[in-house]
């Protein structure tokens, strides 16, 4: 635990060192606001943050990605990878170090959109309860996509490779899940087959969270996606140590 804590600590002071983090998060603030509020969202008369929560999954695919590239391929690319493995930590501890400190990070950017909130309950009486789920949606999303972009830094010393691989990766767990990917699909393949791609996608998952229903077949896929890549990249570490 100390080992965890150790790098976790190290990892999220790392990000507030430089003035790039802040650049990332006024990005992510100004665009998040101007998609919510964009033409169409006073005319709908209706106090919601059913707008706001739709454009997270596409923030987020750059957000978390851009923020992942960093945590192995940089310290693959200045050799201090190295020198972490020699000290008294595994890598299991260490990658989990760096992944919930960068789904803190990108906590916090998502914590900086309370104003959203406060702008709708002025406006009407929306429904917490589906506001408070699709945040829960959100932030889950957010450590699966960082889960997965922790995989492919881990794979190259290349930043840019991992952010493009990661990007793409991500891009298609939430394409699969649209209504347009869904029907072209339904052209070609059975409808069994098409349910199954639709039940993959992250979209269709956090759709679900979002409005305002917690089932248990949401969160394990979360649940199992975050396992699942960090594992993955626990596997790949260990075979470069070992090599």
């Amino acid at each position: 635990m100390n080992s965890f804590l150790a790098v976790f600590k190290r990892e999220l002071k790392s990000y507030f060192t430089t003035p790039l983090a802040y650049v990332f998060l006024f990005i992510f603030l100004v665009l998040s606001g101007f998609l919510t509020f964009q033409k169409g969202f006073y005319e709908a008369r209706q106090a919601d943050m059913t707008r706001f929560f739709m454009n997270m999954p596409l923030l987020f695919v750059g957000m978390a990605s851009a923020t992942s590239m960093r945590l192995w391929a940089e310290e693959r690319k200045v050799g201090s990878v190295e020198l972490l493995f020699t000290l008294p930590i595994t890598i299991r501890e260490a990658v989990l170090g760096k992944l919930c400190a960068a789904w803190v990070f990108l906590s916090i950017a998502l914590a900086l959109t309370f104003p959203m909130v406060i702008t709708v309950f002025y406006l009407g009486s929306p429904d917490v309860g589906v506001i408070v789920t699709g945040y829960i949606g959100t932030w889950l999303m957010v450590g699966a996509f960082l889960a997965i972009g922790c995989f492919f830094s881990a794979l190259t010393k290349n930043q840019v490779i991992s952010v493009v691989l990661s990007s793409v990766a991500c891009g298609i767990l939430v394409l699969l899940g649209m209504p347009t990917t869904l029907n072209y699909l339904a052209g070609f393949l059975p409808m069994g087959l098409v349910n199954a791609v639709e039940m993959m996608s992250m979209r269709t998952h956090f759709e679900s969270i979002q409005r305002g229903v917690l089932t248990f077949g949401d969160l394990s896929y979360f649940a199992i996606l975050i396992a699942g890549w960090t594992a993955a990249c626990v596997v790949v570490l260990d075979e470069r140590k070992a090599s």
